[in-house]
């Protein structure tokens, strides 16, 4: 009987798989054979038994794995007991020979976590190369800008896609340099001194690494220290506060009284059971709720590096929670936030009337930069074009027909020159330039990625 919603709901197939028992114990048994081949390169078990050792992990079960942890209530002696149980000869006695637990768990975790990323590094790509692809499209896509919750001057749909791409772009880049902190595994034994190991602990865990293809710590007690993953759950909040960002961004401009955006609505779609005209921004409000579920893992795993002395179990039964739940839903949440982008809905006609709501008082920087350019006070010509907006807002006049009246503006504009300047269009700036700049540059990171 399904429970979370994960298992129903929430999430794609690759990544619940990674954090699945069944590849759990896979990865399991892949460590224990890479100690096996390591330990009989230096001699320290004959190199028959790490042949059968590692022959025997494809023959256990995960039935029979569980059925032991029932008896003897230790997970990883379940599963060294399920090697042994399919070793031939006497291979069986050298299964697990010197590790403690955590050196197979955590560097298990390890291999998971790096098929994790891998994952998650691909759907940013693709939402980046959705980010700015809206860009180009719309770099010249003139729109109010809002402060405040308030019109102010004209932006492009362009520079905000260019903007939420440089940040995408920027978490893409924090994932890179993350890895060789977070990708590694331990051979350290019980207390971290591999002492178990002899003399040649420190070659069997530089060899173990080589075998798994990931990095090695430096040094570690009975685990890996917990600030290296603590830093990947950050990344993985950050990450969906980005998305969460761009999604009340979405649901805002989807309000029936902007309605510039919206959310793609399939024919058979229902909005409401009780409202049929509705068309709910859902998908953006689910980015926005499952984002909040993933911040709320920072504060435990940052808890789960204050250990005592060289461990105890607190973080365990923690993270068995924390790394698949946050993994499974930062890929759900960046999946999500592909497709609306991808999809999206423009209404220019929405989009054209917003940006003339004010009837051109979002205009007033434009004249006030430009009086100040003609020799009049840039403090002056704010309140010059403070009383004007002031008078144009009381009376619901055109801002443009109480410039024409004003006898300061028309000492220095003539009537040409300030329809040029209530025009939103001719007042973006370097928007255009500015967005092509990055699509450049990032169009490049993403050349070099893939």
């Amino acid at each position: 009987m399904a429970i979370h919603p994960i298992e129903y709901r929430y999430g794609t197939e690759e990544m619940k798989f990674v954090w699945s028992e069944k590849n759990r114990l896979e990865k399991l048994m892949l460590v224990e054979a890479a100690l096996a081949k390591a330990e009989a390169d230096i001699g320290l078990i004959p190199k028959r038994a790490a042949e059968i050792i590692s022959k025997s992990i494809g023959l256990v079960e995960l039935d029979r794995v569980k059925e032991i942890e029932d008896e003897i209530h230790h997970d990883m002696m379940a599963v060294v007991i399920g090697i042994t149980e399919k070793c031939s000869d006497d291979a069986g006695k050298w299964v697990h020979f010197g590790a403690t637990s955590n050196d197979i768990l955590d560097t298990a975790t390890c291999l998971q976590l790096k098929d994790a990323v891998k994952i998650l590094e691909d759907k940013m790509v693709k939402l980046l190369d959705v980010l700015l692809t809206q860009a180009e499209t719309h770099k010249h896509t003139v729109c109010a800008a809002r402060t405040h919750g308030q019109i102010g001057v004209p932006t492009t749909y362009g520079l905000r896609f260019a903007i939420w791409a440089s940040e995408v772009a920027r978490h893409i880049e924090r994932l890179e340099q993350l890895k060789p902190r977070l990708l590694v595994g331990q051979m350290t034994g019980a207390v971290g001194t591999q002492a178990a190991f002899g003399k040649n602990g420190i070659e069997i865990q530089k060899r173990v690494m080589q075998y798994l293809e990931i990095g090695s710590v430096d040094v570690s007690n009975q685990i890996i220290q917990r600030d290296r993953h603590a830093e990947f759950v950050m990344w993985m909040a950050n990450t969906v506060t980005t998305l969460d960002k761009i999604g009340v961004a979405i649901r805002s401009l989807q309000r029936t009284e902007i309605a510039e955006v919206e959310e793609s609505f399939t024919k058979k779609q229902v909005g409401s059971s009780t409202m049929p005209h509705k068309r709910n921004p859902i998908k953006s409000e689910q980015i926005c709720g499952l984002a909040r579920i993933v911040r709320s893992m920072v504060e435990p795993e940052l808890l789960n590096n204050t250990l005592w002395d060289e461990r105890d179990l607190t973080n365990s039964s923690c993270e068995r929670v924390v790394f698949p739940e946050a993994c499974v839903l930062t890929d759900h949440i960046i999946k999500l936030c592909t497709g609306v982008i991808e999809n999206l809905r423009f209404y220019p006609e929405n989009i054209r009337r917003n940006l003339n709501l004010l009837r051109g008082l979002n205009m007033g920087e434009a004249l006030m930069i430009e009086l100040a350019k003609r020799g009049v006070g840039r403090q002056e010509a704010h309140e010059i074009v403070r009383l004007s907006a002031m008078e144009a807002h009381e009376t619901g006049k055109h801002f443009k027909e109480v410039l024409l009246t004003n006898p300061e503006v028309m000492k220095y504009l003539t009537e040409e020159e300030i329809n040029n300047l209530v025009d939103p269009h001719k007042y973006i700036g370097t928007a255009v330039e500015q967005v092509e700049a990055v699509i450049e540059k990032l169009r490049k990171r993403i050349s070099h990625i893939t």
